[in-house]
């Protein structure tokens, strides 16, 4: 007969000295495991301790998943998260229109857009509108009329004109192009050549 401090197997084909070890390993390894799940809901606050809000959306086709502070812009988490560039950042107050994207076919500025309310919905930049290769036609018209100079504000006037047309019916003479594009700013003063390329891609886009 076994006694008390037998390590040989019980009628369960268990012994005492397998048991007593299998319960030390969970003993030394469920601290690590809770240090391991602290340290990844660490990962998920902001330095102030905020929690981070998690953004599923589709960005120019692609499904995008990614963690951003809740505070966060729409054009911050383009630019320095998801390293698409092309929207500029401008004023940074939405007055310029440099940081124009679409939100499923809308035009917003992106600086004044909290990135959290693009979960689930389509964000197309100016990265997102050629197709491969070929230019989109307000693209080809900014190049084919030489629609800017220093080009900065370039990318959010093409989106601009873009939903303009596409979302909101376009426009049926130049003053109203200028009145519907006032939300746009060029510093460089571009507009006339502007004008004729947003005429000229309306009537591709129509």
């Amino acid at each position: 007969m076994n006694s008390d401090d037998d390590a040989g197997p019980d009628r369960s084909g268990v012994s005492r000295r397998n048991f007593l070890g299998g319960s030390l390993v969970a003993a030394a390894v469920t601290p690590l495991l809770t240090g391991q799940a602290e340290a990844e809901a660490a990962s998920a606050t902001t330095a102030d301790g905020v929690s981070q809000v998690t953004v599923r959306a589709a960005v120019n086709g692609s499904p995008v998943t990614v963690r951003v502070d809740p505070r966060a812009t729409l054009l911050d988490t383009l630019r320095e998260r998801l390293d698409l560039k092309g929207t500029k950042k401008g004023c940074d107050r939405g007055q310029c229109g440099a940081c124009t994207v679409h939100i499923d076919g809308r035009r917003v500025l992106s600086c004044l857009t909290l990135a959290a309310t693009a979960t689930g919905r389509e964000v197309t930049t100016i990265e997102g509108l050629a197709d491969g290769e070929r230019l989109h036609p307000m693209q080809q018209a900014f190049v084919e009329h030489d629609g800017l100079q220093c080009g900065f504000c370039t990318p959010g006037q093409i989106m601009s004109a873009v939903a303009m047309i596409d979302d909101e019916g376009g426009a049926d003479s130049d003053d109203e192009i200028r009145e519907r594009m006032s939300g746009n700013i060029c510093r460089c003063s571009a507009y006339p050549r502007i004008v004729d390329a947003i005429r000229d891609a309306q009537q591709v886009m129509r």
